[in-house]
């Protein structure tokens, strides 16, 4: 069946608040922050540290920066990396370059010189925004790539009026962002973007094929994607939001970011998202009403001694993202915070969110599945080897997705663009089911399936079956090359503290609760899985040491 918002099954699980279809306003990115401030003008938009900036100061100083970009020799369509953790300034600059028409090119902050370099020779980036500590990699990129221009920013004088210039900006030949807002005082001429169809944002992601593509997000495939998201968690103006996301990355972009401004809601900035004391400190002083974060975010902040239910009351509602939720996790922390912790999902060609749970229905929320389309949005599942047959409900197949939020193609890759995006479909790579009620459940990324004997198996469930050992905290299945078998299943696990085991008694641990190919045949002992900035677990370093 082809399941779109319109049909069933799913309509008995639509939350009440939710309109099936929403009327997006018809504009660019940039001015989502110009609206909220002609509507609250004097309303915190920024909390960071003991600083709070309203609206209305944030426009002044996007404007400003826009000005100074411009005269820059930025102009529109020119791409202008942003190389910048959880601080003010990636705010500033963010609405900065969309205010003249100019486009984003986000890069997390943990990026080396060579993966730092891939993506400013795809973009052909000019202009770049950095971190003043990561001043470092950013000149060692120069004798391959011509950078016009070096703006560095501290993080530390996070009023941005005060000119900064230190001894190394002017030696190295780069300008401070403070100095730059400080000299402009005037608005920028302001670029029309022609259409809400221009590109806004080059989000690069490689999934699991390794070398970073540029996902070309449109003003509308932001809009929309932000007015989604805010309609679905019925966010208000005036909310507290607990940035505990990196905004480099597309899922904190939109969920931490976009969603908030155009809700004229607060951001409370978390410099660090992996810092659970820092999140602790700001729920403490804020006392946020929306939390959006990774499972190892929610886990990490169960595991604290120093919580408790009081500490965490003013939750109302948390969307975890990004890897699968444990059941485990999820009840504990809703009865922690008396609010609504539920699972969804998305991917960065669709900016990203494209399956949440419905909060208003705890009774049709399903432990494990993703939910169901938000808005406008539809989704099938199809075979994995033509993508073209729907399959019957409850098989597992291809996710493939289309809506309002999904990209117009990868950046100068023909050949990607025609593999992800089909008949107006969006790709996914990724295995999932839908149950009998409409429920999308993710089984896993179609390039991580492991083929023992020409019997599939899929590394969730293996996964998912080694975390209901006692001693394991966490754990990650790759396939291994094998003579008799072409491949097997390898573990990676991470053992609680204080708790021993061997490699034996998890395997066969393991074959009392799944057939016996489909547990591991190796189990490898680690301090800690490999995670990137949101704390998703790397399989591709784990597959990669297994072969």
């Amino acid at each position: 069946m082809n399941v779109c918002p319109s049909e069933k099954p799913w309509m008995s699980s639509w939350p009440n608040h939710v309109p099936k279809s929403i009327d997006y306003p018809k504009i660019p990115l940039g001015q989502i922050l110009r609206k909220a401030a002609g509507s609250f003008p004097e309303s915190p938009v920024l909390c960071y540290s003991n600083l709070k900036t309203t609206f209305s100061e944030l426009e002044n100083l996007v404007g400003r920066f826009g000005k100074a970009l411009q005269e820059c020799g930025v102009g529109k369509g020119e791409r202008v990396a942003l190389y910048l953790p959880n601080i003010p300034e990636f705010v500033v600059a963010y609405y900065g370059v969309l205010t003249i028409g100019a486009i984003g090119v986000t890069i997390s902050p943990l990026y080396k010189e060579r993966e730092l370099l891939h993506i400013l020779l795809d973009s052909e980036a000019r202009v770049i925004v950095c971190w003043d500590k990561l001043l470092k990699v950013v000149q060692a990129t120069r004798n391959k790539w011509r950078l016009d221009h070096i703006i560095t920013a501290t993080g530390r004088d996070v009023s941005l009026r005060t000119p900064i210039q230190s001894k190394e900006d002017s030696t190295l030949g780069t300008e401070n962002m403070n100095a730059l807002i400080a000299k402009n005082d005037n608005s920028p001429s302001l670029v029309d973007v022609q259409s809400t169809e221009d590109v806004a944002l080059l989000q690069y992601t490689g999934g699991t094929t390794g070398v970073p593509k540029g996902a070309m997000l449109t003003h509308h495939n932001l809009v929309a994607n932000a007015s989604q998201f805010a309609t679905w968690l019925g966010m208000k103006a005036g909310e507290i939001h607990l940035a505990a996301l990196p905004l480099f990355h597309i899922y904190g972009m939109t969920v931490a970011m976009n969603a908030p401004i155009l809700t004229s809601g607060s951001i409370a900035l978390i410099p660090d998202p992996r810092d659970t004391s820092t999140i602790l400190q700001a729920i403490d002083n804020l006392k946020p009403t929306v939390l959006c974060g990774v499972p190892a975010t929610y886990l990490a902040i169960i595991n604290r001694p120093d919580v408790s239910r009081d500490r965490l009351s003013s939750i109302r509602v948390c969307v975890s993202g990004a890897s699968a939720l444990p059941m485990q996790i999820q009840q504990k922390f809703e009865h922690l915070t008396g609010g609504r912790l539920v699972e969804g999902y998305g991917l960065t060609e669709a900016s990203p969110v494209t399956h949440v749970n419905p909060l208003d229905r705890p009774e049709k929320n399903r432990s494990g599945s993703i939910g169901i389309p938000i808005s406008d949005t539809e989704a099938k599942i199809v075979d994995t080897e033509t993508g073209m047959h729907i399959q019957p409900t409850g098989t597992p197949g291809e996710l493939v997705i289309r809506g309002p939020q999904v990209m117009i193609g990868y950046w100068r890759n023909a050949h990607e663009t025609t593999e992800a995006l089909r008949n107006g479909w969006l790709y996914s790579g990724d295995i999932a089911s839908m149950d009998s009620d409409g429920y999308f459940h993710i089984v896993d990324r179609k390039k991580d399936m492991i083929n023992v004997s020409g019997m599939k198996v899929w590394p969730r469930e293996v996964e998912e079956v080694l975390c209901e050992h006692p001693a394991i905290r966490e754990a990650a299945a790759v396939p291994t090359p094998d003579s008799t078998s072409g491949e097997a299943v390898k573990a990676y696990v991470v053992l609680k503290d204080k708790c021993k085991v061997t490699a034996t008694e998890i395997i066969d641990f393991c074959k009392e609760k799944i057939a016996n190919y489909k547990a591991p045949k190796i189990v490898v002992f680690l301090e800690a899985l490999p995670k990137n900035s949101i704390g998703k677990t790397i399989r591709r370093e784990l597959r990669n040491e297994a072969i």
